[in-house]
């Protein structure tokens, strides 16, 4: 100390006597971050010494860097000093005063002190003082999100982060930063929903606050009734209907869905037409000059009215009579001409009852003689009662004939005319040729070779152009009186000829085809649905003298009180008609429908298009979606994504996804399940949970997705899906376990469990085809059906005349559980043929033949004659 006071107190020679020194550089504030010293520095001129003083004590000289040299311009000389100061020597005085320094320097004339310079220990706390909340705002509300930063020195400066891009509030008006750091968004728009950000930084450190979500969703809003539709019945009390939608706006992002309903009914009354009927005759007239007499009446109890049929035969009725007034000629020539006439009608029909005779025979025996196989003669139907078989017996009921035709193109209108049924025939095809005694073979090429010359033909009809041009989706073969099956692999639909639905004569080439929703419109009106695939079999032209039976699948949870079902066919023109209503009495005998629990089975005489469309009566109905999850086989990046479909529960759109996912490398998994989505208006909600955090995380910004309602309820968008994007942390993370939820708002849902190893590819379950599924999508003649042809025959012959106590064709349709259309079966002129097609359609090709063959036993037991017939056969 006394050392430096004896240096400060004698200044160096040279320094000019007359000036004080000035500074030329002063020491400035200065922050110690984490243990780095800082420098200060001050330079003086004219000076001769300079030292610098901390907190009141002057460091010492040992300390000081020091640099003379002298300014060019004045010629004086020029010190400057520098020091460092560490972080020890300011924390020794923490929390007493702020660490401060000050340079002092001397001349000749005097000395002059510096500013004091403060020195700080800089730093930035961890933990925010407040940090973004996540909020939910409607669509044109304020958003303030609030951050208060970390304590820290120097003060930290704020930015805000939208997902992880800087806000600047220069490129957006609609965004403003307030002086306590706060983010505001003047008006929230859908493209401010988003992860934001609060970024606090100093010369320390950065630091983050946590993220917070701002989902903007939109209320929805109802948008104008439509008008009303015509009233649902055309006779008596029924009712109409107006409908809405909600889609002005359409809910997004949660939003709440509009209230109240979106159809109104109301009855209505629309006047019965009244046929007319005749009244009594009137009391015949005098007998005239003619020899005649006449009477009348009228269509008047009552009179046709509000558009009712007018009464049918002749209003007035004439006869011969002999009276008084009456004049006779002798018998002549026109009496002996009256007489000759009328024994050649005579003649004329006696012919004609011998020919139906000898028809009715032929048809009696079944197969022609010609035709038939000696060795089916000699096979047999045994019943069960008689003699009882060994389980699973392949011999029963499957002996079947082989039968021959030629080949002969369908080459008639597609489209039936109205002009008479002379418009169907076939007029460049050949007949069937006769066939020579012994066993014949039919020729049936392969489907797969057939395929392109097949399309290439039908190409050139003008009904193809709305058929689908590949042949993924479609069956075709050729058919002539034996019948057979066209099916559509792993979709479910099938179509039966049975046997001589096709008259004997005649070859036709029938197709099968699956359309694809956006490649057919079918309208939709308030609160109907599609149930079905919608299915084309034809040519529309072909003449049929038996129904066929065409099978698809179906996803309707059926009740009366919930669901009015119809079966609806397109027209030549385009245009769509309902042609039965499912549970109302048929208005034509052309079509008839079983609905079972998963598929539907339609009788048609008139090939075509065809649908199945509901329309829900109350809130109650349900349709059932099938749930699918697939995900990527490999994942070679940290990006990994899961997705959800929810499709009708029918076989040939979950044939598609397989196809669509095969194509995108997706593997299936878990089982599918089913969940039974209500008319009620709410959509469908979809969520993620229990995903280990320290492995995966989340990209999804909303806590659920969702899909719209009427997206789903119309059936006309197969394939909806959402994708859920998930981030492994790590690229050796390879187990993926989680769980899924998927729920109708305000309904049940259904979870996922998911315990999956990404590294590993599964690919598809064995179980996504069915074991029992066909390959061969045409089968023709005795190989479609289960029966035997002669053996059906026998049956049919058996049961079709009325029975001895009750056993006929009704006993065999309550066997077989199908008693309750016995008004259908009883419309056709063979009953037991409808049911025995109906168990063909229903059984093939898995069919139990030991249950049937018990079922017509048991009936068989009742009937003596049908005991008779069986037990010839064995």
């Amino acid at each position: 100390g006394a050392q430096q006071s004896a240096t400060v107190a004698n200044p160096a020679s040279g320094a000019s006597p007359d000036l004080l020194p000035h500074f030329q550089l002063e020491p400035e504030d200065v922050y110690i971050v984490k243990n780095k010293a800082v420098s200060l520095a001050c330079r003086a001129t004219p000076a001769t010494q300079i030292y610098f003083k901390c907190n009141g004590e002057w460091v010492h000289q040992g300390d000081h860097v020091t640099q003379h040299s002298t300014d060019r311009t004045t010629g004086l000389p020029v010190m400057e000093v520098h020091i460092e100061v560490t972080r020890q020597q300011v924390e020794k005085i923490f929390g007493l005063e702020e660490y401060w320094c000050q340079c002092v320097a001397w001349s000749s004339s005097g000395t002059t002190k510096s500013q004091k310079a403060f020195v700080r220990i800089a730093y930035l706390r961890k933990n925010f003082e407040q940090e973004p909340t996540a909020r939910e705002v409607s669509i044109e509300q304020g958003i303030v999100l609030p951050c208060r930063p970390p304590e820290g020195i120097p003060p930290a400066e704020v930015e805000w982060l939208r997902n992880e891009e800087l806000v600047d509030p220069a490129l957006d008006a609609n965004v403003y930063v307030t002086p306590e750091h706060s983010l505001v968004l003047r008006q929230a728009r859908l493209a401010d929903t988003a992860n934001y950000t609060c970024v606090a930084k100093n010369i320390v450190a950065r630091r983050r606050s946590s993220s917070a979500a701002i989902i903007v969703y939109v209320n929805g809003g109802w948008s104008t009734w439509t008008q009303w539709s015509g009233c649902s019945t055309s006779c008596g009390r029924g009712w109409q209907k107006r409908s809405r939608t909600c889609t002005n706006p359409t809910p997004l992002n949660g939003g709440a869905f509009c209230e109240g309903q979106n159809v109104q009914k109301t009855a209505c009354t629309t006047l019965c037409p009244v046929d007319g009927a005749w009244s009594e005759w009137s009391k015949w007239s005098e007998c005239g000059a003619e020899c005649t007499h006449w009477r009348s009446r009228e269509c008047s109890e009552p009179a046709p009215r509000n558009g009712g049929r007018d009464c049918h035969g002749p209003e007035l009725d004439t006869r011969n009579c002999t009276s008084e007034l009456c004049t006779h000629a002798a018998p002549g020539a026109e009496d002996v001409a009256l007489y000759v006439g009328l024994v050649a009608v005579a003649v004329c029909l006696v012919l004609l009852l011998l020919v139906g005779v000898l028809v009715y025979c032929r048809k009696k025996g079944g197969l022609d003689a010609d035709v038939a196989d000696s060795s089916i003669l000699t096979a047999g139907f045994q019943p069960v009662s008689i003699k009882p078989s060994k389980a699973d017996n392949p011999s029963l009921l499957t002996i079947q004939p082989d039968l021959s035709t030629t080949t002969m193109t369908y080459q008639g209108s597609l489209c039936p005319r109205q002009d008479g049924p002379a418009k169907l025939q076939l007029p460049n095809g050949h007949l069937l040729s006769p066939l020579g005694a012994g066993r014949h073979t039919l020729h049936h090429s392969s489907p797969a070779a057939e395929g392109a010359d097949f399309v290439a033909r039908l190409s050139t009809q003008s009904y193809f152009r709305s058929l689908p041009r590949g042949t993924n989706n479609m069956a075709y073969g050729t058919f002539n009186f034996l019948g057979g099956r066209l099916m559509i692999p792993n979709t479910g639909i099938s179509l039966l000829i049975p046997p001589d639905a096709i008259p004997r004569g005649k070859i036709y080439e029938v197709y099968l085809t699956l359309h694809k929703q956006e490649e057919v419109r079918l309208p939709l009106a308030g609160c109907q649905t599609l149930l079905s695939p919608i299915v084309s079999c034809g040519p529309p032209g072909v003449l049929l003298t038996r129904p066929a039976i065409l099978a698809m699948g179906h996803c309707v949870e059926a009740s009366a009180e919930n669901w009015s079902i119809r079966l609806k066919k397109q027209s030549c023109e385009g245009t769509w008609e309902d042609v039965l209503q499912l549970g109302a009495e048929p208005c034509t005998e052309l079509y008839y429908c079983q609905l079972e629990a998963q598929a539907c089975y339609v009788f048609t005489e008139q090939l075509g298009r065809f649908a199945l469309v509901g329309e829900s009566l109350s809130m109650a109905a349900s349709k059932r979606l099938k749930l699918v999850l697939f995900a990527p086989a490999a994942c070679p990046s940290l990006e990994y994504n899961i997705r959800v479909y929810c499709l009708s529960d029918t076989q040939d759109v979950l044939k598609e996804v397989i196809q669509l996912e095969k194509q995108l490398g997706g593997q299936l998994i878990g089982a599918p399940r089913v969940l039974h989505f209500k008319d009620s208006y709410h959509n469908l909600r979809l969520s993620i949970h229990d995903m280990p955090s320290s492995l995966w995380k989340s990209k999804l910004l909303a806590s659920y997705q969702e899909i719209p309602f009427y997206h789903i309820w119309s059936g006309l968008q197969p394939f909806l899906h959402c994708t859920f994007t998930l981030e492994r942390l790590s690229t050796s993370t390879c187990e993926l376990a989680c769980k899924i939820w998927v729920w109708q708002v305000e309904g049940d849902g259904q979870s996922f469990t998911v315990n999956f190893n990404i590294a590993k590819d599964t690919r598809f379950s064995d179980w996504l085809v069915p074991d029992n599924e066909v390959a061969t999508p045409a089968l023709v003649g005795p190989s479609a059906f289960k029966i035997p042809f002669l053996i059906r025959q026998k049956i049919i012959s058996s049961l079709d005349p009325p029975g001895t106590r009750g056993a006929d064709w009704r006993t065999l349709a309550q066997k077989l559980n199908l008693d309750s259309h016995l008004s259908f079966f009883a419309s056709k002129p063979s009953p037991t043929a409808m049911i025995l097609n109906l168990w063909e359609a229903r059984h093939f090709p898995n069919g139990n033949l030991s249950q049937l063959a018990a079922a017509v036993a048991e009936v068989g037991k009742q009937d003596g004659a049908l005991f008779a017939v069986s037990e010839a056969e064995c």
